[in-house]
C-alpha cells in the first residue's frame, strides 16, 4: 500500500511592510481610475455650488476638471514608485511626506496655470494659489485619514477572518474515528501489515486536522488524504464503496484550504454509501474551466429521514465559511441532488501553491 510522506507547508508572508501600508498601490489601474472618479465627483460638486444662474458653469466646471485631475495624475505618478519607500516610515512621516508632494504639485502646476491665464499675477493671483494650496492641504488630509481608517479596518476583519479560520479548522475531528479503531483492532491478529498500514493512514489525517496553522496546501496533498481516508474505510465497507476518480492533473498544484475536499469525501461515505445495503459508487472530479477550478463530490443519495443530513449541512457550512475568509466571494460550495445522485460543487479561484511546498501524491 502506497503511504505519504511527511509533509511540510509554509504559512504566509504577513512581515511585508508594502502589502500593510495604509495608502492604496497608486500603481494599479483600479486604484488610479477610482482616484480619478472620486475627484471629477468632487469637481462636479464645486461646480454645482459655484453656479449662480444655473445649474452648473460648464466653464468653470472644465478648468476646474483639468486642474484636479492634472494635479490628481502626477501627484499618484509621483507616489507609485515611492510607495516601498513610504511603507518603511511611521503613518505620520509617510503623511508628511505625501502631504508635501502633493501641495508641491498642485503649487508647480498653480504657477504654471496662472502664468497662462495672468502672465503678470498680483496679489489675487497669489491668493488665488493660496486658497488652491489650503484646498488640496484639507483634501489630502482628509483622503489620507480615510485610508488609515479603511486599512485599520480590513487588519481588524483580516484578523477576525483568520481566527475564525483557526477556529473552524480546530473543530475538524473526522467522526469515523471510532470505527476506524475498531477496524484496525480487528486487523490486530489476522492481517498485522495492515493494521500497522491503517495506524499510518490514521496518523496522516489527524496530523494535517492539528495543522491549523496552514492556510493553503495544494489539491494533490488533500487528494493524499483522501486516499488515506479511503483507505481506512474501505477496510470497513470493504466491496460495497468503489471509488471513481476524475481529477485533471494540471490541477494539482491547484491552491486549497487543508481539510475541505475530505470532509465532503467523508460525508459522501456517512450519508450517502453507508446507509445502502450494496453500497455504491464515489467520484471525485476535478476540471479547469477559464479562472476556476472545479471539484465535485458525488455519490447515491438513500431515501432516509432529512434528519440524517443535519451533519452534512453542518459541515458544509463550516466549508464554506472557511472559504470565504480565505478567498471572498469568488469561492463558491452547493449542493445538487438529482436521478438519486448526491453532488457537492466547489469552485475555487485558479491560485497555484509554490512547486517548493508541494509534495507527491501518495
Amino acid at each position: 500500500m502506497p503511504m505519504s510522506q511527511r509533509q511540510r507547508r509554509a504559512t504566509p508572508r504577513r512581515d511585508d511592510p508594502v502589502n500593510d501600508f495604509f495608502v492604496p498601490d497608486l500603481c494599479r489601474v483600479r486604484a488610479v481610475f477610482l482616484l480619478l472618479v472620486s475627484s471629477e465627483l468632487m469637481v462636479l460638486l464645486l461646480a454645482v455650488m459655484h453656479s449662480e444662474n444655473t445649474w452648473i458653469d460648464w466653464n468653470y466646471f472644465g478648468l476646474l476638471s483639468l486642474f484636479v485631475q492634472w494635479t490628481a495624475l502626477t501627484s499618484a505618478a509621483i507616489i507609485c514608485p515611492l510607495r516601498g519607500l513610504l511603507a518603511r516610515l511611521s503613518v505620520a512621516r509617510a503623511s508628511t511626506l505625501i502631504t508635501l508632494i502633493v501641495l508641491a504639485d498642485v503649487f508647480i502646476f498653480s504657477l504654471f496655470a496662472d502664468n497662462m491665464l495672468h502672465p503678470e499675477p498680483g496679489v489675487n493671483g497669489w491668493m488665488a494659489i493660496g486658497k488652491k494650496l489650503l484646498a488640496a492641504l484639507i483634501i489630502t488630509l482628509m483622503a489620507l485619514r480615510y485610508f488609515y481608517l479603511q486599512a485599520q479596518w480590513q487588519q481588524q476583519k483580516q484578523a477576525e477572518m483568520q481566527a475564525r479560520l483557526a477556529a473552524l479548522q480546530a473543530r475538524i475531528h473526522p467522526h469515523f474515528l471510532f470505527n476506524s479503531m475498531n477496524t484496525i483492532a480487528s486487523l490486530i491478529s489476522s492481517r498485522p501489515d495492515l493494521a500497522e498500514d491503517a495506524v499510518l493512514d490514521l496518523s496522516e489525517l489527524f496530523r494535517a486536522s492539528l495543522k491549523a496553522q496552514d492556510r493553503l496546501i495544494s489539491l494533490s496533498e488533500e487528494l493524499g488524504l483522501c486516499r488515506n481516508y479511503l483507505m481506512l474505510e474501505g477496510l470497513r465497507l470493504g466491496d460495497r464503496l468503489t471509488v471513481d476518480w476524475q481529477v485533471a492533473p494540471e490541477l494539482d498544484q491547484q491552491a486549497i484550504p487543508p481539510l475541505t475536499l475530505q470532509p465532503l469525501v467523508e460525508n459522501a461515505i456517512y450519508h450517502g454509501i453507508q446507509p445502502c445495503p450494496d453500497g455504491g459508487t464515489l467520484r471525485i472530479e476535478g476540471y479547469q474551466r477559464g479562472e476556476f477550478a472545479y471539484l465535485l463530490v458525488q455519490n447515491p443519495r438513500p431515501q432516509t429521514d432529512q434528519s440524517r443530513h443535519d451533519g452534512n449541512r453542518m459541515a458544509l457550512a463550516n466549508i464554506q465559511a472557511r472559504l470565504q475568509a480565505l478567498f471572498g466571494e469568488t469561492a463558491v460550495l452547493k449542493q445538487s441532488h438529482q436521478h438519486d445522485i448526491y453532488t457537492v460543487t466547489l469552485r475555487l479561484p485558479r491560485q497555484r501553491v509554490p512547486s517548493h511546498r508541494s509534495t507527491r501524491t501518495p
